[in-house]
């Protein structure tokens, strides 16, 4: 009930006691953080499924700065038209050729896009000339923002990390 309709803890624990079950709200919260990812894995393999090709209508791609041991990183990552992370890759390097093995994993993996929709940077571009007939490539602001969203848990951490002394 929790997850199907838009109730809060409370309103379920109120349903469930009227029905005869008593329960505390926290029990109905530590059901769904044990058994939560289980549902949203099986959700997920089904919906991938039961579309063919369900992953190739739309992707979006992006990079962001880390820092991992004191060194900056390039973390890429392909996110599809329903915003479900479909690859992550970690390089030292922002170029052409990083950006061509990162295509060709996920590609491998999930097929050919019909549209990969990028930010400005140069080497996408280069990245889709070797490619050749592929998918049509989208570059517009705020187009974007769907793969931008991603980065925001790992930000988030990052900046709670950074805090902490």
């Amino acid at each position: 009930m929790y997850v199907r309709f838009p109730l809060s803890l409370r309103n379920v624990e109120e349903i469930l006691h009227e029905r005869g079950i008593d329960i505390c709200h926290e029990t109905v919260r530590y059901w769904w953080n044990k058994f939560g990812p289980f549902f949203a894995k099986e959700i997920r393999k089904k919906r991938m499924h039961s579309i063919p090709n369900h992953s190739n209508w739309k992707w979006y791609l992006d990079q962001v700065f880390v820092k991992i041991n004191g060194e900056t990183h390039y973390l890429w990552r392909a996110v599809d038209h329903e915003g479900e992370v479909l690859k992550a890759f970690v390089s030292k390097r922002r170029d052409r050729n990083v950006e061509l093995v990162f295509l060709k994993k996920v590609m491998k993996h999930y097929g050919q896009p019909r549209a990969i929709v990028t930010d400005r940077l140069r080497s996408y571009r280069a990245a889709m000339k070797i490619i050749g007939n592929g998918p049509t490539r989208e570059v517009r602001r705020w187009l974007n923002n769907r793969a931008e969203n991603c980065h925001l848990p790992f930000r988030r951490r990052e900046y709670a990390m950074l805090r902490f002394r």
